[in-house]
């Protein structure tokens, strides 16, 4: 397929504009303090759209116009956190900071938090985690909910340890990006309209080039990238490029990668619209005549450039209806309702991770909001994070950030490129040598596990090992497949689209397989 040239814009949430507007407002006056009162009136009343031209870059960016701030000079003693509040004793070091991306790029500066292997740090590999969106941010994801060492689980409070944080088997590097993303930010908005795949994976870059600079003992241990959700096409196109800049720059220059593995992972649009659909009819969620004049009218299985019509419009809309009282990411488990909630979905906020509108050109998927994943510990890690505490011990937001910290982008409104599949890189890859495994916790309606089946299926992969079950203490965890070439698919029994999140134990035992290439465990005993 061809990669999409149309821009996609993206809505966050209800009120926006307004909210917006008002903050514009609340800038002007802030900046403004040099004109007499009646001048001021004035310009907010008639020159409105000439300010928010003027005001919004510094906004968008992180910075006020008239402060030059930068990061830090490059040492990762300065990045060394001590003092994280509500953090248990461990240990093993962590950092925390901004990596500019100079010289190409000085404008921007990608926030990470990095975590050494619980014991030999020198001799395990070095794995990168990034969560998907596109928009949403590793930290407070992958790195405060699933598999980091400090998990939040109370309101913005004390940290609890994770006893099965993944880098008790590695060295764990959580990236924000692109530029936009949690305490990521850019000097130049205009940045901010350029975002795509390609941008993504080419800072993503520029990022570990300078990143090892900071951190030269780690340059030789094994590179592994991991993700989830949209990071289906983070992973793969992030890998690719470092695959092809190995090939051009001497070897003591090159980022040692040995292989990536993804989770409930977007990697083809025909397919992962196709699974989608046939998940939530063979769980029961949507009825027999539902599903079939969605397959009738909307043709998800069919390369094809859009699907308007007005009957596929009505089919998906009901389909998305149906998820209103559950939760998409995670069919089985109980919804998260706020203090002052009623069982009505309608008061739940729904959240922005792998949408429709940024993933497809079905044009019919654009035109409502996707059904939100709304987990309580998401709203505990934006009240951590936004402590001027916890992002002075992080050395976080030294820009000033005039808007809030959230889990996702409220910044990012466009996405410009995003190709209709990745099968092609993850294929080139195999080629090149690359281990690649990708799992589905099979409770997700959203990137369903019948979405991956059919996307390897249609990569047309040689059944090297058929399919078995896997067992974690004595019970099965999970299903799993091997292919010819270096790929693996697995299941984790039970889990939803963050598998560490409910599956802690057996998402480390997935993890610790991956990384020494070993077969999962087939025995009960």
């Amino acid at each position: 397929k061809v990669k999409r040239k149309r821009t996609v814009h993206i809505s966050f949430g209800s009120n926006k504009k307004n909210k917006k507007a008002i903050h514009i407002i609340k800038e002007v006056g802030a900046f403004s303090t040099h004109f007499e009162e009646k001048e001021v009136l004035a310009m907010k009343k008639n020159a409105l759209w000439l300010l928010l031209v003027l005001m919004l870059p510094a906004i968008a960016c992180g910075r006020k116009p008239e402060k030059k701030v930068t990061v830090s000079s490059g040492r990762k003693e300065e990045d060394l956190v001590t003092g994280l509040p509500g953090q248990p004793p461990v240990n093993f070091r962590h950092y925390a900071g901004y990596v500019d991306l100079g010289p190409r790029q000085k404008q921007k500066a990608l926030f990470y938090w990095f975590f050494e292997a619980q014991h030999n740090s020198s001799g395990r590999p070095l794995v990168l985690w990034l969560n998907g969106g596109p928009g949403c941010s590793s930290v407070a994801y992958g790195a405060a909910q699933e598999l980091g060492p400090f998990l939040v689980r109370t309101n913005g409070g004390n940290l609890t340890f994770n006893d099965f944080s993944w880098n008790k088997e590695a060295n764990m590097l959580f990236l924000e990006a692109p530029v936009g993303v949690g305490f990521s930010y850019t000097n130049n908005s205009v940045d901010l309209g350029k975002l795509g795949d390609q941008v993504t994976a080419e800072d993503s870059l520029d990022f570990l080039i300078n990143w090892f600079t900071k951190f030269p003992e780690f340059r030789s241990n094994d590179f592994y990238l991991t993700g989830e959700s949209y990071a289906g096409h983070y992973v793969p196109q992030l890998a690719e490029v470092i695959y092809d800049r190995n090939k051009k720059v001497p070897i003591d220059s090159r980022i040692n990668l040995k292989g990536f593995m993804i989770g409930n992972a977007a990697i083809n649009e025909e397919t992962d619209m196709a699974g989608l659909v046939d998940y939530a009819w063979s769980h029961a969620i949507v009825s027999d005549e539902l599903h079939s004049n969605i397959q009738s009218t909307c043709r998800l299985g069919e390369e094809q450039t859009s699907n308007t019509t007005i009957q596929c419009y009505e089919n998906i809309k009901a389909f998305m209806e149906a998820y209103n009282d559950i939760d998409i990411y995670s069919i089985y488990t109980p919804v998260c309702l706020s203090s002052d909630s009623s069982s009505s979905s309608s008061q739940r906020r729904p959240k922005l991770v792998v949408s429709p509108s940024l993933f497809t050109y079905h044009d019919m998927w654009d035109r409502f909001p996707a059904a939100g994943y709304d987990p309580c510990t998401e709203a505990y890690t934006e009240n951590y994070f936004n402590r001027k505490d916890v992002q002075v011990a992080l050395h976080a937001n030294v820009t000033n950030l005039p808007y809030p910290y959230t889990p996702c982008s409220g910044v990012i409104r466009r996405w410009g490129e995003a190709p209709t599949t990745v099968l092609p890189i993850i294929q080139k890859l195999l080629t090149g040598g690359l281990r690649i495994w990708i799992y589905s916790g099979d409770t997700d309606g959203r990137v369903p596990v019948t979405s991956t089946r059919y996307s390897i299926k249609k990569m047309g992969s040689k059944v090297e090992l058929p399919w078995r079950s896997w067992f974690h203490e004595s019970q099965v965890a999970g299903w799993v497949e091997t292919y010819a070439g270096g790929l693996t698919f697995a299941t984790v029994r039970g889990a939803g689209h963050q598998v560490p999140v409910f599956a802690p134990a057996q998402s480390l035992t997935l993890f610790s397989h991956f990384l020494s290439s070993t077969p999962l465990p087939s025995k009960r005993f």
